[in-house]
């Protein structure tokens, strides 16, 4: 294996594309997860990984081979999310755009504002082996909760935080990606490490969610998804825990506590407001596609819901904006219901 990756890697940097496609193709999907994990961004992960692979192709002619092809594709694909987490061009909060919806005060005006959800159907296909060393699972290294304590992080102990404790990297090989000293990338880890546990949302007494698709899980989304689309108030609050937690990336506002988010879904219902949810999986949690209902019957999609699960409550709720629809094979729009044609 090793002399046929090393042919490879000769046709490579004779200037054989197909050679460069052969050699890189089987860790496309891999970076992808790395580069969200690193950007907390879908679009700007499908980004980062177009240009790493092609400022890797640019510079396999440098590769000297004394670390693994994988391990080189990952400090290209690091160095270039480093680059964009740094640019001033960063997208800015939105304001808030639910018509005839006045949403009440929030808790407070949250800090990662650019955030968006990654399908597992692309995550099954692109995990990338994590080696004993690291400390998270993976499940757990995409959910919502550690993607958002990330952002929180400066760059560069994100970088570190992921490669070692993610991937779980030798400390040898993450200095060597950054340019740095292993004593540096220690002390970034130790900092990142305290950052990620000041900002998780736990409690000690925050029971685990259920197994996906188990009994367990599929009886709460089925109570959660009858009580949205019939606007039933009380039943969606009889399903959240006391601390739930809401929010709405990229608009700013947060909401923490079971009666704040009552207040804000007597607010969205009660301006008259509809809809169908189409269920999907986002970063390992239970996901819907949300559809507006309209007089005329026709559903347009106007957001997207992820549901973080403890027990057999839901303790977080994350809406974002409807341009994720199409990222899990949603449509934009679904027919009119049945019993409303004619």
């Amino acid at each position: 294996m090793k002399r046929e990756t090393g042919g490879l890697v000769v046709r490579a940097k004779a200037g054989d594309g197909d050679a460069f496609r052969e050699l890189t193709e089987p860790y496309r999907r891999e970076l992808f997860v790395h580069c969200y994990r690193m950007l907390g961004s879908y679009q700007d992960a499908e980004d980062a990984v177009q240009e790493a692979l092609f400022a890797a192709w640019s510079g396999i002619g440098g590769f000297e081979e004394r670390s693994s092809i994988r391990t080189w594709l990952y400090r290209v694909a690091t160095n270039r999310c480093l680059n964009a987490l740094r640019a001033a061009s960063r997208r800015p909060a939105q304001e808030w755009n639910v018509p005839k919806v006045e949403p009440p005060e929030p808790t407070r005006m949250g800090e990662v504002v650019w955030l968006e959800p990654f399908p597992d159907s692309v995550l099954g296909e692109a995990a990338g082996p994590l080696r004993p060393e690291a400390h998270y699972e993976l499940v757990e290294s995409m959910s919502l909760a550690f993607i958002t304590a990330l952002q929180i992080l400066p760059p560069r102990q994100i970088a570190v935080l992921i490669l070692r404790d993610v991937l779980g990297f030798p400390a040898t090989e993450v200095a060597g990606m950054l340019d740095t000293t292993v004593e540096s990338v220690t002390s970034a880890l130790k900092r990142a490490r305290a950052g990620i546990a000041r900002s998780r949302r736990e409690t000690p007494d925050r029971q685990p969610p259920p197994a996906a698709a188990s009994p367990a899980e599929e009886a709460i989304v089925a109570r959660f998804v009858g009580a949205y689309q019939a606007a039933d108030i009380d039943a969606i609050v009889d399903l959240l825990t006391d601390d739930v937690f809401m929010s709405m990336p990229p608009i700013p506002f947060e909401y923490e506590g079971r009666g704040v988010v009552e207040r804000f879904l007597e607010r969205l219902f009660g301006s008259g407001r509809r809809f169908d949810l189409v269920p999907a999986r986002a970063n390992g949690q239970p996901a819907f596609g949300s559809y507006l209902r309209s007089p005329n019957g026709t559903r347009h999609g106007v957001g997207f819901i992820v549901l973080t699960l403890s027990g057999e409550k839901i303790c977080g709720l994350t809406r974002f904006e409807n341009r994720a629809l199409a990222w899990f094979g949603l449509p934009r729009s679904l027919p009119r219901a049945a019993d409303e044609r004619s």
